[in-house]
């Protein structure tokens, strides 16, 4: 199963001029992330020159509000966003996951209990509970992705939940339980495994919205702290100068747009190739 699902995802990827641009910036982003500071012309912390200078050849995007290249900031401030974005990701993933498999797995009165707290998580819009962990846990970059992560738990939990009660009445999963698997076994051989593949593509659109709230976290002052750049700040350093200075703000909004509209297309060619229904409609 795992194997058909890249096998329709690589049909999808050669079929769609989309998915293959959305492919590509995407893998530019993370190389962005990841070389950044070699990537960087200037220190992004060095006081170079006057303050809000327009772009310029020695300054491809200007400089901010005491003289530091923009620019810089920018490429380094993609590692923030994007280490946020996995390791809150990642959060939600494993505790949501663990959360959502036991759930549909024992079911009764455990699954009524443990779905009843998600509900109390869903009941508060995502950016409101990460202030909230944030209010609890203080600013910074490690709380940050925890608030976020927290966020991310619900949604998890009722995937993987689903899924796992959908795939407990497949042929496998009950001829494995005649055979005297153990639950352990069931669960990382048997359910585990072709859960990944909807957590995967839920994962693309949920990497986009933690990019987002770490934007919007470090925009109030509560995310990545100065003076590490972070597009969120440096948006909100913009704000306050778009006037004589637009571009301060202009390419770090630039550059969250594109990161979100480019995961969101590769979770909706992830969902297009693996989903069945999809499929029989072509």
């Amino acid at each position: 199963m795992s194997g058909h699902r890249e096998h329709a995802f690589t049909r999808e990827w050669r079929r769609s001029r989309i998915t293959q641009i959305a492919s590509v910036i995407a893998l530019l982003y993370l190389f962005v992330g990841l070389a950044g500071p070699s990537l960087a012309p200037y220190d992004p912390l060095e006081i170079l020159s006057s303050p809000r200078e327009a772009p310029s050849g020695a300054h491809w995007m200007g400089t901010d509000e005491v003289g530091r290249d923009t620019f810089s900031r920018l490429l380094v401030g993609a590692r923030g966003a994007l280490t946020v974005g996995f390791v809150a990701v990642a959060i939600g993933l494993l505790v949501g996951g663990a959360i959502g498999l036991i759930a549909g797995y024992y079911g009764s009165h455990l699954d009524s209990v443990l779905m009843r707290l998600m509900d109390i998580l869903l009941a508060f819009p995502g950016l409101l509970l990460a202030l909230a962990v944030i209010t609890f846990l203080g600013p910074g970059m490690v709380n940050t992705m925890i608030a976020i992560g927290v966020g991310g738990i619900p949604g998890y939990a009722r995937l993987v939940r689903g899924e796992v009660l959908t795939l407990l009445n497949r042929d496998h999963v009950l001829a494995a339980r005649l055979l005297g698997a153990g639950t352990m076994r069931l669960m990382t051989s048997h359910l585990l495994p072709l859960a990944a593949s909807s957590a995967l593509v839920y994962s693309t659109a949920q990497l986009a919205r933690a990019v987002l709230a770490e934007a919007g976290l470090s925009f109030l002052g509560l995310g990545i702290q100065p003076p590490t750049p972070s597009w969120g700040s440096m948006i909100a350093s913009g704000q306050r100068s778009f006037l004589s200075a637009p571009a301060m703000g202009i390419f770090p909004g630039l550059a969250i747009m594109g990161m979100v509209f480019t995961l969101n297309l590769l979770g909706d060619s992830l969902r297009d190739a693996w989903d069945p229904h999809q499929q029989r409609r072509r």
